[in-house]
Protein backbone atom coordinates (compact mmCIF):
# COMPACT_ATOMS: atom_id res chain seq x y z
CA UNK A 1 0.00 0.00 0.00
CA UNK A 2 3.02 2.05 0.11
CA UNK A 3 3.85 2.05 4.01
CA UNK A 4 6.88 2.63 5.39
CA UNK A 5 7.07 2.15 8.97
CA UNK A 6 9.74 3.46 11.16
CA UNK A 7 9.85 2.37 14.63
CA UNK A 8 11.15 3.80 17.69
CA UNK A 9 10.84 2.07 21.19
CA UNK A 10 12.34 2.72 24.81
CA UNK A 11 10.73 -0.76 25.83
CA UNK A 12 9.43 -3.96 23.90
CA UNK A 13 6.73 -6.05 25.19
CA UNK A 14 8.28 -9.62 26.35
CA UNK A 15 6.85 -12.53 24.82
CA UNK A 16 4.37 -14.50 27.46
CA UNK A 17 3.68 -11.23 29.56
CA UNK A 18 0.40 -9.65 29.57
CA UNK A 19 0.61 -5.97 28.49
CA UNK A 20 -2.23 -3.00 28.28
CA UNK A 21 -1.40 -1.57 24.95
CA UNK A 22 -2.72 2.23 24.91
CA UNK A 23 -2.27 4.79 21.57
CA UNK A 24 -4.04 7.16 20.05
CA UNK A 25 -6.50 6.68 17.75
CA UNK A 26 -6.55 8.43 14.41
CA UNK A 27 -7.52 6.55 11.30
CA UNK A 28 -8.46 2.87 9.91
CA UNK A 29 -4.75 2.31 10.00
CA UNK A 30 -4.11 2.51 14.07
CA UNK A 31 -5.73 -1.19 13.47
CA UNK A 32 -3.58 -3.01 11.28
CA UNK A 33 -0.07 -0.51 12.20
CA UNK A 34 -0.69 -2.12 15.83
CA UNK A 35 -0.94 -5.34 14.59
CA UNK A 36 2.35 -4.80 12.46
CA UNK A 37 4.74 -3.61 15.55
CA UNK A 38 3.29 -5.30 18.54
CA UNK A 39 4.80 -9.22 18.07
CA UNK A 40 2.56 -11.16 20.35
CA UNK A 41 -0.97 -12.13 21.14
CA UNK A 42 -3.01 -9.12 22.11
CA UNK A 43 -7.00 -8.50 21.37
CA UNK A 44 -8.44 -5.19 20.74
CA UNK A 45 -11.49 -4.00 22.45
CA UNK A 46 -13.54 -1.95 20.12
CA UNK A 47 -16.63 -0.59 19.29
CA UNK A 48 -19.55 -3.10 18.30
CA UNK A 49 -20.55 -0.28 15.75
CA UNK A 50 -17.67 -1.13 13.32
CA UNK A 51 -18.58 -5.19 12.85
CA UNK A 52 -21.17 -3.54 10.27
CA UNK A 53 -18.56 -2.23 7.81
CA UNK A 54 -18.13 -4.73 4.69
CA UNK A 55 -15.15 -6.89 4.62
CA UNK A 56 -13.28 -5.15 7.46
CA UNK A 57 -16.22 -5.88 9.96
CA UNK A 58 -16.03 -9.27 8.84
CA UNK A 59 -12.34 -9.75 10.28
CA UNK A 60 -13.12 -7.10 12.98
CA UNK A 61 -15.63 -9.05 14.63
CA UNK A 62 -13.56 -11.93 14.64
CA UNK A 63 -10.69 -10.20 16.12
CA UNK A 64 -11.92 -8.24 18.45
CA UNK A 65 -13.78 -8.11 21.77
CA UNK A 66 -16.89 -5.69 21.15
CA UNK A 67 -18.28 -3.40 23.08
CA UNK A 68 -21.73 -1.20 22.93
CA UNK A 69 -20.46 1.63 24.94
CA UNK A 70 -23.86 2.98 25.32
CA UNK A 71 -25.17 -0.81 26.82
CA UNK A 72 -24.00 -1.00 30.89
CA UNK A 73 -24.64 -4.82 29.66
CA UNK A 74 -22.56 -5.12 27.29
CA UNK A 75 -19.58 -3.01 28.65
CA UNK A 76 -19.77 -5.35 31.61
CA UNK A 77 -19.48 -8.63 29.21
CA UNK A 78 -16.38 -6.72 27.39
CA UNK A 79 -14.52 -6.45 31.23
CA UNK A 80 -14.81 -10.43 31.46
CA UNK A 81 -13.85 -11.16 28.66
CA UNK A 82 -11.11 -9.06 28.75
CA UNK A 83 -10.20 -10.40 32.39
CA UNK A 84 -10.13 -13.90 30.63
CA UNK A 85 -8.13 -12.84 28.01
CA UNK A 86 -5.40 -11.73 30.43
CA UNK A 87 -5.50 -14.51 32.50
CA UNK A 88 -4.63 -16.28 29.11
CA UNK A 89 -1.25 -14.23 29.07
CA UNK A 90 -2.96 -12.38 26.11
CA UNK A 91 -2.37 -8.56 25.88
CA UNK A 92 -5.41 -5.66 25.36
CA UNK A 93 -5.32 -2.95 23.04
CA UNK A 94 -7.50 -0.15 23.60
CA UNK A 95 -7.44 3.26 22.20
CA UNK A 96 -8.27 5.17 25.33
CA UNK A 97 -10.16 8.28 22.65
CA UNK A 98 -13.16 6.05 22.74
CA UNK A 99 -13.14 6.69 18.88
CA UNK A 100 -11.62 8.76 15.86
CA UNK A 101 -12.48 12.26 16.88
CA UNK A 102 -14.59 14.05 14.16
CA UNK A 103 -12.32 17.31 14.70
CA UNK A 104 -9.55 16.92 12.06
CA UNK A 105 -7.43 19.08 14.13
CA UNK A 106 -7.61 17.60 17.64
CA UNK A 107 -4.40 15.94 18.28
CA UNK A 108 -5.11 13.98 21.08
CA UNK A 109 -8.78 13.64 22.89
CA UNK A 110 -9.79 12.99 26.05
CA UNK A 111 -9.07 9.56 27.25
CA UNK A 112 -11.64 7.26 29.01
CA UNK A 113 -10.67 5.19 32.07
CA UNK A 114 -11.30 1.42 30.73
CA UNK A 115 -7.32 0.87 29.73
CA UNK A 116 -6.31 2.13 33.45
CA UNK A 117 -8.93 0.55 34.94
CA UNK A 118 -8.33 -3.36 33.66
CA UNK A 119 -4.25 -2.20 33.89
CA UNK A 120 -4.48 -1.56 37.78
CA UNK A 121 -7.57 -4.72 38.49
CA UNK A 122 -4.61 -7.05 36.60
CA UNK A 123 -1.02 -5.25 38.09
CA UNK A 124 -0.29 -5.38 34.23
CA UNK A 125 2.08 -2.98 32.58
CA UNK A 126 0.92 0.06 30.56
CA UNK A 127 2.26 0.08 27.07
CA UNK A 128 1.85 4.07 25.68
CA UNK A 129 2.40 4.21 21.71
CA UNK A 130 2.14 6.80 19.52
CA UNK A 131 1.09 6.91 15.83
CA UNK A 132 2.18 9.87 13.69
CA UNK A 133 1.55 10.14 10.65
CA UNK A 134 -1.92 7.72 10.11
CA UNK A 135 -3.93 10.66 9.88
CA UNK A 136 -2.19 12.12 6.73
CA UNK A 137 -1.34 8.54 5.05
CA UNK A 138 -5.40 7.63 5.59
CA UNK A 139 -7.35 9.85 7.47
CA UNK A 140 -11.50 8.59 7.79
CA UNK A 141 -12.19 11.67 5.43
CA UNK A 142 -13.27 9.91 1.68
CA UNK A 143 -10.67 10.03 -0.60
CA UNK A 144 -7.97 11.33 1.48
CA UNK A 145 -4.43 10.39 2.51
CA UNK A 146 -1.27 8.98 0.13
CA UNK A 147 1.92 6.88 0.48
CA UNK A 148 4.47 7.16 3.18
CA UNK A 149 6.37 7.14 6.56
CA UNK A 150 4.30 5.70 9.43
CA UNK A 151 6.14 6.96 12.46
CA UNK A 152 5.79 4.93 15.60
CA UNK A 153 6.99 5.59 19.06
CA UNK A 154 6.55 2.71 21.96
CA UNK A 155 7.66 4.72 25.32
CA UNK A 156 9.04 3.02 28.78
CA UNK A 157 6.20 1.25 30.02
CA UNK A 158 4.39 2.41 33.14
CA UNK A 159 4.30 -0.06 36.26
CA UNK A 160 0.55 -0.45 37.74
CA UNK A 161 1.90 -2.65 40.55
CA UNK A 162 1.05 -1.12 44.17
CA UNK A 163 -1.83 1.17 42.55
CA UNK A 164 -5.30 0.86 43.48
CA UNK A 165 -8.97 1.94 41.68
CA UNK A 166 -8.33 4.77 42.94
CA UNK A 167 -5.55 5.95 41.38
CA UNK A 168 -6.84 5.38 37.36
CA UNK A 169 -6.93 8.92 36.85
CA UNK A 170 -3.49 9.84 37.57
CA UNK A 171 -2.10 6.93 35.61
CA UNK A 172 -4.50 8.00 32.87
CA UNK A 173 -3.55 11.48 32.65
CA UNK A 174 0.43 10.47 33.23
CA UNK A 175 -0.55 8.24 29.39
CA UNK A 176 -2.03 10.51 27.95
CA UNK A 177 0.73 13.21 29.08
CA UNK A 178 3.24 10.78 27.72
CA UNK A 179 1.73 10.30 24.07
CA UNK A 180 0.63 13.64 23.61
CA UNK A 181 4.18 15.09 24.54
CA UNK A 182 5.49 12.80 21.54
CA UNK A 183 2.34 13.94 19.03
CA UNK A 184 3.20 17.36 19.91
CA UNK A 185 7.41 17.20 19.49
CA UNK A 186 8.16 14.01 17.93
CA UNK A 187 11.12 12.24 18.75
CA UNK A 188 10.72 9.44 15.83
CA UNK A 189 11.79 10.95 12.25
Amino acid sequence: MGFNIKLEADQIPEKHKSYMLVANHTSMLDIMLMLSVIKQPFVFIGKKELGRIPVFGFFYRRTCILVDRKNQKSRMAAFEEAQRRLKQENSICIFPEGGVPADQSIILDQFKDGAFRLAIEHQIPIVPLSFHDNKQRFSYKFLSGKPGKLRVKIHHFICTKELAATDRKQLRDQTYKIIHQELTNPTVH
